[in-house]
């Protein structure tokens, strides 16, 4: 009898205690499920709809990552595909870009907090939109926080403040419009603040300087104002990004330790602190366009583990020492635009493919053609200099015609309305500004023409307009041939840069000092000049931080219509450090590019194949798509040439049947893009040797990145050492359905971008929770 007892004591225990832990399941996984539901479905989210199971044990995917311990969610990722294609955020519900009007981010967030145990919370392009509520602070074991790419605005709520366990926050490229949080020493293990492409106003909070956790800060694209307080005392800081703000104060003392720091396009003013010699792992110094004087001190140039120095546009007088010695790693120095006087040392007198030095309107002693009079460097420089606004101003009315006006356009909405700005990296979609207030403004009804928006409003086409001149102007440029023999020494052979289907290339140097490449093009049959003209005029158009643009061309009879001629030359900007493929070649191994980098240049590179494809009507497609199309410039920032070299050729050798361009063979051509890009990205992956074996071997060899030793076997190994596995596996899956044989498989170039967009972004992540973990080990 008392065995019976125990036996039906242990069956209700078991009835009783079961049912509880189911439940704590299917709580977490039906909150998972409403979240879903209050996202609006994202496609991401597809694999959860038939799922019947906990979905702490679904499958992670390229773009969701669910991690649970003990049936509760503790990592929460999702990477979402609605981003801003350039309408303007007046703080409501935009079709196809943000959730709809029934979204509540109130609602949201509250579901959000029933996964108390999160340490880990990534929700990425979901058009979340509204301002972040307070409750946000429920979540307090989050130790990273990353909710970039949104539609956020207000001010960050203050009860982040009590989440003392953060060490990751990341709120870029959101409309957050308040002040940046003077409560941010209260999160003691914060390591990573980035705050990127918002609207926050303001001084810079004294309390970020004693956050002695921190290794980044970046504030890049605001309009954070004042002083720049001593940031001396972060020792843990490697890197510093508060470009594009209104900073106007001296600059500050600086950590030692730093390895990156970006303050261009400020307002600091005063001398460069001589301590600045002192930060010897300072990689990259970028201090160009704001309100410095006095002479630059010689250690900046021969500082240990300098490559990149910046110093341009500011108002630096006095002479750089002869003497001076430059690092063995400085690869690149911009002193121009100052007021800087005497000879240059020889340390920075010439070019060569280990340095690149730009030195022109200043007062030097040599290349007097590219110098300002003396007379200019010695005006007493008791002002600054004329605001940002007054030198864009003087540029913009050097630009005539169409592109005068939409600049204008840019121009106003620059200072009425911040907008996001787009190079070097990096995969940003354009911020346009909320009031500086909590109130709203209304939406202006009559927006810019396709043309303007899609074409011009990329901030940095004032930039490129300032540097190439008279290129904005709607008319291609016509050279003379004489100006082009002059400008290439008559053809000499040692400025022959090499001959390729689109023939032969030389560098030449204009009359004005410009750096340009010439492209000789012959055919076979004699063409129209007139007709040849339009296309011609459409190329010059073509603006984008990644194309190398098209400033002009000759033909040999100058440019008369009557006979027809054989051969015409293209002018194009000159981008000096070569090609992609280069830099992924061992036979260059100081050259060799590590995977955060070649994720760069790719990104770079869908944003103009994007762009030329979308961004222009008609679109410009079958891009000649290879890897040694792609050049690096000075900063190494990723161009596309032979782009439109298919325009040409159809303008010269037209086919009988003139405009039996179909939809087909319109698709076919983007297809081709997509298709060559794949190609693109596996030599990224493999490197040029490996790729060199020929597509079908590639194509077999595929199947080998399926597994963990057949990615040993064929990945370059220096991908394989300096990428995470996730970062590899999105680029990896999205290179497969580029050179997918099923032409329906293949994805859109927005896509494309999306997914390495993506996977930098991880990789970012991933870099930095190693950079944290080698300074936890260190003594």
């Amino acid at each position: 009898m008392g065995l019976f007892f125990w036996f039906i004591l242990l069956l209700l225990s078991e009835v009783i205690f079961l049912p509880c832990s189911y439940q704590q399941q299917t709580s977490q996984t039906r909150v998972l499920l409403q979240l879903r539901r209050q996202l609006e479905n994202p496609n991401s989210l597809q694999a959860w709809e038939n799922y019947y199971g906990n979905l702490c044990n679904i499958p992670t995917s390229v773009h969701v990552s669910i991690l649970c311990q003990n049936t509760s969610v503790t990592e929460l990722k999702i990477m979402g595909d609605k981003v801003s294609n350039g309408d303007e955020f007046n703080g409501f519900a935009i079709p196809n870009q943000t959730l709809s009007e029934a979204f509540s981010i109130e609602s949201f967030v509250t579901t959000l907090t029933k996964l108390s145990s999160l340490r880990v919370l990534r929700l990425v392009s979901l058009g979340i939109w509204g301002p972040l509520p307070d409750k946000i602070h429920r979540l307090s074991s989050l130790e990273l926080l990353d909710l970039s790419s949104n539609f956020m605005y207000g001010s960050v709520p203050p009860k982040i403040s009590t989440m003392v366990k953060l060490s990751t926050l990341t709120l870029d490229e959101n409309y957050f419009n308040g002040t940046v949080p003077d409560w941010l020493d209260s999160l003691s293990n914060l390591t990573i603040l980035s705050l990127k492409n918002n609207l926050f106003h303001g001084e810079f909070p004294d309390s970020v300087s004693r956050v002695k956790t921190l290794t980044d800060i970046s504030m890049a694209d605001n309009n954070i104002s004042g002083k720049l307080p001593d940031l001396s005392g972060l020792t843990n800081l490697r890197v510093l990004d508060l470009r594009e703000n209104q900073l106007d104060s001296e600059l500050p003392l600086l950590p030692n330790q730093l390895i990156t720091v970006l303050l261009s396009n400020n307002s600091f003013s005063g001398h460069i602190p001589s301590k600045f010699g002192d930060l010897t792992q300072l990689q990259h110094l970028d201090l160009s366009s704001n309100n410095l004087t006095g002479t630059p001190p010689s250690a900046l140039f021969s500082l240990p583990k300098i490559s990149y120095l910046n110093l341009a546009s500011n108002m630096l007088s006095g002479s750089i020492p002869n003497k001076l010695s430059c690092g063995a790693k400085l690869g690149f120095v911009d002193i121009s635009s100052n007021r800087l006087v005497g000879g240059i040392p020889p340390c920075l007198a010439s070019n060569s493919d280990k340095r690149f030095v730009k030195y022109n309107a200043n007062c030097l002693s040599i290349d007097s053609n590219h110098q300002h009079h003396g007379p200019y460097c010695m005006e007493d420089n008791k002002g600054k200099k004329p605001s940002k606004g007054i030198v864009i101003t003087v540029v913009v009315a050097s630009i005539s015609g169409t592109i005068l006006f939409a600049v204008l356009i840019v121009f106003g909405v620059l200072f009425l309305r911040r907008r996001n700005h787009h190079q070097n990296h990096h995969h940003h979609h354009p911020r346009k500004p909320l009031e500086q207030q909590h109130t709203l403004p209304k939406q202006q009804e009559n927006s810019p023409s396709v043309f303007c928006s899609d074409l011009v409003t990329n901030a940095r086409l004032i930039s490129q307009a300032a540097k190439l001149g008279t290129q904005g102007a709607p008319v291609c440029k016509i050279f003379s041939h004489e100006e082009l023999r002059e400008a290439t020494n008559n053809f000499n052979k040692s400025i022959f840069l090499g001959e390729g289907f689109t023939g032969k290339l030389y560098k030449g140097k204009l009359e004005n000092g410009t750096y340009v490449t010439v492209r000789s093009l012959a055919f076979s049959k004699k063409y129209s000049i007139q007709n040849l003209k339009g296309r011609l005029d459409f190329l010059s158009k073509l603006h984008h931080p990644n194309l190398v643009a098209l400033l002009g061309y000759c033909t040999e009879n100058g440019g008369q219509d009557y006979n027809g001629a054989n051969k015409v030359f293209l002018v194009y900007e000159y981008v000096p450090n070569g090609n992609y493929r280069t830099y992924l070649s061992e036979t260059c191994p100081e050259k060799v590019l590590k995977w955060s980098e070649r994720l760069a240049i790719l990104i770079g590179i869908a944003k103009a194949v994007h762009f030329l494809h979308t961004g222009v009507i008609p679109g410009c497609f079958n891009n000649r798509l290879k890897t040694n199309n792609i050049l690096l410039d000075e900063h190494r920032i990723a161009k596309l040439s032979d782009y439109g070299i298919s325009i040409i050729r159809e303008a010269i050798e037209k086919v009988e049947a003139k405009g039996e361009r179909t939809k087909s063979s319109h698709k076919k051509t983007v297809e081709d893009d997509v298709y060559n890009f794949g190609f693109i990205l596996l030599e990224s992956l493999v490197g040029p040797i490996v790729s060199g074996k020929g597509e079908t071997f590639l194509l077999n060899e595929m199947a080998s990145f399926g597994s963990q030793d057949g990615r040993k076997r064929i990945v370059d190994p220096i991908v394989l050492t300096t990428s995470s596995q996730e970062s590899l596996s999105i680029v990896v899956s999205i290179t497969r359905k580029c050179i997918s044989h099923e032409v329906s498989s293949r994805p859109s170039f927005e896509d494309v971008l999306w997914n390495l967009q993506y996977a930098a972004q991880v990789q970012a992540t991933a870099d930095a929770d190693d950079q944290k973990s080698d300074s936890a080990s260190q003594p």
